[in-house]
């Protein structure tokens, strides 16, 4: 056994190569097992020669030396063990080799099969109607297996197929080169029809396994060509469909399509606008549509005799008419239309025809006579001052007669002076129509009219003939520079120093009295000077020199364009009034007056006026320091007055009882003296303040009737008052009222003869209320209505009493002070009537409100 382990250790070398040589390559499994059978044997061998040797030395010891020992019986027992394991190797070895024979066997038959495959796909992929690109790798180069008969199209090298472009058409070619980056990047199949250049078809499927990417190009029988085809054409005419949809979406007219039946069945997005729909499916569903019922007829009438309808219609989109140019066809399966909105160029055609129209009708206004004649020398428009200038027929003129014709028919009328030369003449004139540029030409009439004639050729054509009657621009030229000439002789000799100067802050024109009221040089004056010379030398004239202003104004600094004036001090001691005026060509004319006189009188006429304005306010301040000081005495008085004439304090005797009455009217009569008084300081020193409530007008009126009612009786005097026409109530001061009718009825009272009557009349104005107080005295004269409201101005003129002279002041006063006016309409025997009249809403109102 230990000569055998070698050999079958041998053997199975031997069979491990002949699966190398079978063409199967061992498995890892089979491998290891192989290298490591011999180093089993191996070691096997080593160990049973050893125990041979071993078990034969002992033999002979045993022999030897008897009886045997310990020893011996482990040497024997190592030797039977060795024998053992020896044996049990050889069984696991015979085994092995028995299951790697069947395992070699099986794979023999795998690749047997796996080559019958691979020489069936080879077959299958080298027929010539398909070719398939291989990708190993994501970043390997592909591989070509297989070709495409030479009808398609496709060539066979490997560089210029992978140019899908160079034999694919554009459109299949753009759609295989994205179906490979999403098969390759994303592993997303695909299935396309792709056409060559050469209009054959090809089926294309990219697939994409674990280890590889596959494109196969398949070559397509007539059945599947014609499919393919009609596959093809399909997706043209879908993306063809798509494109003409998105088209019309993105137009801003509405268009619309219609079944068999005349039922809306799509719309673009300018179509759902128009009809205010927010989707176009409602708009449909909804059946919304941009046209009337009479709009629609007509399109249905005119498809009855012609498939296309074109006309401009009206319609409203959003509360808007608009026009629309509408076109409408009409087919077997229904209709399409199309609607432009034309609003602008009909608005726009509408607007030339106006502007053309204006065009005429302000050349028939226009003074200068104006024709316009065509390319071919015809008249085609002329105006009424031409027919009015030359005295020709209308018919004539109408009748588009020829410009040659023209001049030679005023030449035989003498409207026209006759030249030397006519031919030469008229061909010289009549050159216009070949010029580039507007000729001008001066025509002297036997009239005595002198014509400027103006030949302007238009850029299509023609000649547009502008007939200028200068005569009267001449002979106002001349009345023109004679009027300056006078002008300029006036100017020199006026008193008033005049300066005029441009927008350009250049002096235009002077006179001398300028120059001598400044001191200013002849240099300085001489035009074309600019004014910042000027002012230079008349700041250091003047005490406080407004010439910035002036140059303000005259550089147009000053936006406003404003005229002012004013006074200037000069150095010397004189005052000269100034003023600037704006002139309507842009320029400014400057003006100034020696006032040094009426200055000085007025400088006298301030002080005077101040000093009696010092000695009033003085008055004034008396008037309101004896007030206050005589109210408490006056107050005194009236109330002892009155516990006087009380019984409690004793009997009086009727002498003593009519002085005490005395004492007591008088000190209500100088008691109401002192309020009047200190209700005009009150009003003067701007601190009266009116406490504005609902004024009952009845309660008012009667109130001050009673408190006059005793004044009236005394002297047989009627009261009539006329409140028809007032309104209920007014909004005012209620005390304040009571106090002017009161005065206003007391003046009457005084004035009015006896067994008159005084009319009390209050009536209701758009804007207010007015009161009027009317009495029979004897009026007032001019000097006295003057001086009526005067304070402490007091003058009997036919009164009974001489009072204070407050009465009226006050009245004045309290109606001013609601805003309101007063007014007195008086003359020589028409007596006197005071009119006050109190706004809607009071001034304190007012400016609470503000």
């Amino acid at each position: 056994m230990p000569g055998e382990n070698p050999l079958h250790a041998g053997k199975a070398v031997a069979g491990g190569h002949d699966d190398f040589r079978d063409g199967k390559r061992p498995s890892f499994r089979w491998r290891l097992r192989a290298g490591l059978m011999p180093c089993r044997l191996l070691a096997s061998s080593a160990l049973v020669l050893p125990l041979t040797s071993l078990s034969a030395g002992a033999q002979t010891a045993t022999r030897a030396a008897m009886p045997i020992g310990t020893s011996d019986v482990i040497q024997l027992a190592l030797s039977v063990g060795v024998m053992g394991a020896a044996l049990i190797s050889a069984i696991v070895l015979i085994r092995e080799r028995q299951r790697t024979a069947a395992e070699n066997a099986k794979l023999r038959a795998r690749i047997a099969d796996v080559n019958a495959a691979l020489q069936r796909s080879d077959a299958i992929l080298n027929l010539r109607d398909q070719r398939v690109i291989v990708w190993s790798g994501d970043n390997q180069k592909p591989e070509l297996v297989g070709s495409l008969p030479l009808e398609a199209g496709a060539p066979e090298d490997r560089a210029p197929f992978l140019a899908f472009g160079r034999w694919l058409a554009p459109r299949s070619a753009a759609a295989l080169e994205r179906g490979i980056a999403g098969l390759r990047e994303k592993g997303t199949p695909f299935d396309i029809v792709a056409e060559t250049h050469g209009g054959a078809t090809l089926e294309i499927q990219g697939r994409k396994g674990p280890s590889h990417t596959l494109v196969r190009f398949l070559s397509l029988s007539d059945i599947q060509r014609a499919h393919a085809r009609l596959k093809l054409e399909n997706e043209r005419l879908v993306g063809d469909h798509e494109t003409l949809i998105s088209l019309l979406n993105a137009l801003e007219m509405p268009v619309w399509l219609r079944d068999e039946n005349g039922r809306l069945k799509w719309i673009n997005r300018a179509y759902a606008a128009a009809v205010e729909a927010s989707a176009d499916e409602d708009a449909i569903r909804e059946g919304r549509e941009l046209l009337g019922d009479g709009a629609r007829a007509a399109i249905a009438d005119q498809h009855r005799t012609h498939p296309v309808f074109a006309q401009t219609m009206s319609t409203v989109i959003q509360g808007d008419r608009r026009q629309f140019a509408v076109t409408d066809y009409s087919g077997a399966k229904g209709s399409a239309g199309i609607a432009c909105d034309v609003s602008a160029v009909e608005t726009m055609r509408e607007e030339f025809q106006r502007t053309v129209r204006n065009h005429s009708d302000t050349l028939d206004h226009l003074n200068t006579a104006v024709a316009i004649f065509d390319t071919e020398q015809k008249l085609r428009f002329f105006n009424q001052a031409f027919q009015k200038l030359w005295s020709l027929d209308i018919p004539f003129l109408n009748s588009a007669p020829d410009n040659a014709l023209l001049l030679d028919r005023l030449r035989s009328e003498g409207k026209i002076a006759e030249q030397p030369e006519w031919r030469r003449w008229k061909e010289n004139l009549l050159g216009a129509y070949r010029a580039v540029e507007t000729q001008e030409h001066w025509w002297h009439l036997p009239d005595g009219k002198t014509i400027r004639v103006v030949a302007n050729p238009q850029p299509k054509g023609g000649v547009t003939w502008l007939f200028e009657n200068l005569t009267e621009k001449i002979d106002l030229e001349s009345r023109y520079q004679t009027a300056v000439r006078v002008q300029g002789e006036t100017l020199d000799n006026l008193a008033e120093g005049v300066a005029v100067f441009g927008p350009d802050g250049r002096l235009r024109l002077s006179n001398p009295a300028f120059a001598a009221l400044w001191g200013l040089e002849q240099t300085l004056v001489a035009p074309n000077v600019h004014v910042a010379s000027v002012r230079a030398v008349c700041d250091s004239r003047a005490k406080d020199s407004p010439w910035g202003g002036f140059v303000a104004a005259i550089t147009g600094f000053d936006e406003e364009r404003t005229n002012w004036h004013g006074l200037v001090e000069l150095n010397a001691g004189s005052v000269l009034r100034y003023a600037v005026i704006h002139l309507p060509n842009g320029q400014v004319m400057t003006t100034f007056v020696d006032v040094t006189d009426s200055v000085n009188v007025e400088r006298a006429l301030k002080e005077k006026n101040e000093a009696l304005l010092k000695s009033d306010q003085i008055k004034n301040e008396f008037v309101q320091h004896v007030s206050y000081e005589l109210r408490s005495p006056l107050t005194n008085i009236i109330g002892f007055t009155e516990l006087l004439s009380l019984p409690a304090t004793g009997p009086l005797s009727p002498r003593q009882r009519e002085y005490l009455e005395h004492i007591g009217s008088s000190s209500s009569v100088l008691l109401t003296i002192v309020n009047d008084i200190l209700d005009l300081a009150t009003v003067d020193a701007g601190i009266m303040q009116l406490d504005i409530t609902e004024v009952d007008v009845n309660n008012a009126i009667t109130a001050a009737t009673e408190l006059v009612s005793e004044r009236l009786q005394e002297h047989a005097i009627r009261l009539s008052v006329d409140a028809a026409a007032a309104p209920q109530t007014l909004k005012g001061d209620e005390v304040r009222v009571r106090q002017i009718l009161y005065n206003l009825l007391t003046n009457a009272a005084n004035y009015a003869p006896e067994g008159s009557t005084v009319r009390l009349t209050c009536r209701q104005l758009p804007d207010g209320v007015e009161f009027s107080v009317h009495d029979d005295g004897p009026g007032m004269p001019p000097d006295v209505l003057d001086l009526v409201f005067h304070r402490f101005e007091s003058r009997v003129n036919g009164g009974r009493r001489r009072g204070a002279g407050l009465g009226l002041s006050i009245v004045k006063s309290f109606v001013e002070l609601h805003g309101g006016e007063v007014r007195i309409e008086t003359g020589s025997g028409q007596g006197t009537t005071v009119v006050c009249i109190f706004p809607a809403t009071p001034a304190d109102m007012r400016n609470a409100a503000e």
